[in-house]
């Protein structure tokens, strides 16, 4: 279960530099929009963690169903959360968003890189 967490760790710390990266480069405004993009992957995968964390330790709750209803609750989270960005935030600079999420998307690939 920690290696969930590892994963959102792992995740942010990518959303950081990406956000630093395009800060310096373009400036605060895309800094902004690369931190609400990998917000927006970061937080549900946050909550998705936590859900598998308390559902573990429930008899009978954890599932294939439980995970796979957890999936989809997260990916609805995260598209409902993209819109709310696109739709709220007028500065938006859509290369920052678009690239601190994918990066989100792909990081926790890296925590298999490592085994504790």
């Amino acid at each position: 279960m920690r290696t969930m967490f590892r994963f959102v760790l792992v995740q942010v710390f990518v959303v950081v530099i990406a956000a630093s990266a395009m800060g310096a480069f373009f400036g605060w405004q895309a800094a902004a929009s690369a931190g609400m993009g990998g917000g927006i992957c970061v937080l549900p995968n946050f909550l998705f963690a936590l859900y598998l964390k308390f559902v573990a330790h429930k008899p009978g709750a954890g599932g294939a169903a439980g995970f796979f209803i957890g999936e989809f609750v997260k990916v609805a989270l995260m598209f409902g959360l993209l819109v709310l960005v696109i739709k709220k935030y007028a500065g938006l600079h859509w290369p920052s968003l678009l690239t601190a999420m994918a990066l989100a998307s792909q990081a926790g690939l890296l925590g298999f890189w490592k085994k504790s």
